[in-house]
């Protein structure tokens, strides 16, 4: 079935697939670079060469090493088929057809060229040093040689893979830095705001997207209640300690904390809320709300509940719901205004806590949904 594709669908198909490997391995706490530390240059060259101040060069090895991999008897190098060197291609054909609909699609990370084997540094046959003297950036052009030719010297169709697989490394690496937009509606019903949230929350997140949107609940019943008039939300897997926060979110009220709020994406122990009366009674603080998706651990169920009840009677008040329980209340009673300006705190604070691509990504893409 494969025989029957172009080659600009097969290449299309391998970076899909490549894409996916790679953004699902980073995401991963077992990650490490696919080039190994003997080849380090070629590592260096590449983060340089795809953060270099010629826009065109982004392009350049996602491009020519995804055409090799596709077809190792291409030569990498070739840009035009007037290369006249076997394994010569026409490289444009797949920038502007394969690679620039993936620059497209992920929010314009290496430029956002509509044709970038047309500008003035690629009209040549070829990325060699014979071309050099016409580029601007001769230093860049020189890591998009060597990496290149490395390729070709070695002529290994797995070291190829490897490569190309740096490469996309680094742009997932670049994506964090690109701006997301977020476009949130004018207008959000609570039926449409639940099923946003349900659906955003139920991936795995390793806690990222749950934080992010129990801090916009309370940011905006800062704002439309003004009961707290100062909420603060911590980045994920930041120890409380070392942030010299109480838990994962403070709420205050005329500089003073009011309200403690601890996330859980699985079930609360008692363990965990030992640990939070500990500081909460440290600190003077008599109100803590647990967020835990899962509800109390079922182990510790019956022993949570009574250490809840006798911390009670000794002043300490303590909640435990889940997010959806918690929220629906609030969410009827902000109003259809402090519903969008709930939404639209949920991307400012997946930016702030500088939360994965992903995880911005599909925030923006559920937006559009409405």
């Amino acid at each position: 079935m494969d025989d029957a594709k172009s080659f600009t669908e097969r290449c299309q198909d391998f970076l899909d697939k490549e894409w996916r490997s790679i953004s699902k391995k980073i995401q991963s706490s077992a990650f490490s670079d696919p080039l190994s530390p003997e080849d380090l240059a070629i590592k260096k060259f590449i983060t340089e060469c795809q953060d270099s101040n010629i826009k065109s060069y982004h392009y350049v090895l996602p491009t020519q090493l995804l055409a090799k991999c596709v077809n190792p008897k291409l030569d990498c190098r070739s840009i035009q088929t007037a290369y006249k060197k076997p394994g010569a291609f026409d490289a444009r054909t797949i920038a502007h057809q394969v690679i620039v609909p993936f620059d497209q699609a992920n929010h314009r990370v290496l430029g956002g060229s509509t044709e970038p084997y047309v500008n003035n540094p690629l009209r040549c046959p070829a990325v060699t040093k014979k071309y050099r003297s016409q580029q601007k950036n001769k230093q860049d052009w020189d890591r998009l040689v060597t990496v290149l030719d490395e390729v070709e010297k070695r002529s290994d169709i797995s070291f190829t893979s490897v490569v190309f697989d740096q490469v996309l490394v680094e742009i997932y690496h670049l994506l964090a830095d690109v701006q997301v937009v977020y476009p949130t509606p004018n207008r959000v019903s609570l039926a449409q705001t639940i099923r946003l949230v349900s659906e955003y929350v139920s991936d795995k997140s390793g806690g990222d997207r749950m934080e992010a949107v129990c801090t916009a609940l309370f940011r905006a019943i800062a704002k439309e209640f003004r009961i707290f008039d100062d909420v603060r939300g911590q980045k994920v897997n930041t120890a409380d300690a070392s942030s010299g926060m109480g838990a994962d979110i403070e709420c205050r009220l005329k500089g003073k904390i009011v309200l403690l709020v601890e996330v859980k994406d699985r079930s609360l122990t008692l363990t965990q809320i030992d640990s939070k009366l500990d500081v909460a009674r440290a600190r003077k603080i008599s109100e803590i709300l647990f967020l835990a998706e899962q509800g109390l651990d079922k182990a510790d169920k019956e022993n949570a509940e009574a250490r809840i009840l006798s911390e009670f009677t000794s002043g300490q008040d303590v909640y435990v719901s889940n997010f959806l329980e918690f929220s629906s209340g609030i969410l009827i009673l902000l109003g259809e205004k402090g519903r969008v300006l709930f939404l639209s705190f949920i991307g400012e604070e997946l930016d702030r806590a500088t939360s994965s691509i992903v995880h911005r990504k599909a925030w923006a893409n559920l937006l559009k949904t409405i």
